[in-house]
């Protein structure tokens, strides 16, 4: 007789994703949900790849952009510890790229190092190697394979530790991108959870008809959330935060050859 259901081991992913679920729905995290105009970044994109042939990435892009920002506004790049607030010198932004290991997609975690100092070139080169290196496990890449090794009963308690310790901070961040979202083929937002000060959630991206300068015209809109730890960020700072960053991204300025 079958039994109507099929019946497999969870994955250390899924249990590493729930864990993390778990410690970070206590968090006091507030969202922002917006829309920024990205056709004038698309159209460079578009023109280099037909010039040279090179795609770019719109996920760099995004990146070079929070890291401009946060360089203007680096009280954001911190964290509490011990009843204190901690500032890094040093910007590392931690990007999750998806993969696949033994059949299953997965996010994986990048650190992007010294963000605020490195070209979009550079990140854009660094997104696209770790996406193109060879890995046969879950963090091989990123140098966190060694979480394999941690038993399931005490996951939630190194993730509350880990977020918590300054060595981990400063090697994997305090502000992060998630760009899974640009796969969904309607206007999709994402409420993300997560350990950081600031989390960017990129959302899909939709073609829409405007009207400007007594002219119609279709225009691409990014759906972006921005969400802010609020035991160290208020909600004006938030909103003036996010008001450079849309305009950051939507500007195209930091998208030339030489950046």
């Amino acid at each position: 007789m079958k039994k109507g259901y099929t019946s497999v081991p969870l994955s250390f992913n899924r249990k590493m994703v729930a864990a993390s679920a778990s410690v970070t729905a206590k968090k006091k995290t507030f969202h922002s949900l917006a829309e920024v105009d990205i056709s004038e970044p698309r159209r460079l994109i578009k023109a280099h790849l037909e010039k040279t042939g090179e795609k770019l990435s719109l996920t760099a892009y995004i990146v070079y952009c929070l890291a401009q920002v946060i360089r203007e506004n680096p009280h954001l790049n911190s964290f509490i510890r011990r009843n204190r607030l901690i500032t890094l010198d040093e910007l590392t932004i931690g990007v999750l790229v998806e993969r696949e290991f033994d059949g299953e997609k997965v996010p994986e975690h990048v650190s992007i190092r010294s963000a605020q100092d490195l070209t979009f070139r550079k990140i854009n080169e660094q997104i696209r190697e770790f996406k193109n290196h060879a890995a046969t496990r879950l963090g091989t890449s990123s140098g966190m394979a060694w979480i394999r090794f941690i038993p399931g009963f005490l996951l939630k308690t190194f993730i509350r530790m880990a977020d918590r310790n300054l060595k981990m901070a400063k090697r994997y961040g305090k502000v992060a991108v998630t760009a899974v979202g640009m796969f969904s083929r309607e206007p999709v937002w994402f409420i993300p959870h997560g350990s950081g000060t600031v989390l960017i959630t990129v959302g899909s991206i939709e073609q829409r008809t405007v009207f400007i300068e007594n002219n119609h015209e279709t225009r691409e809109f990014l759906c972006l959330t921005g969400s802010f730890d609020h035991d160290i960020v208020d909600g004006a700072p938030a909103a003036r935060f996010m008001n450079q960053f849309l305009e950051a991204v939507k500007s195209g300025r930091y998208l030339t050859i030489d950046s």
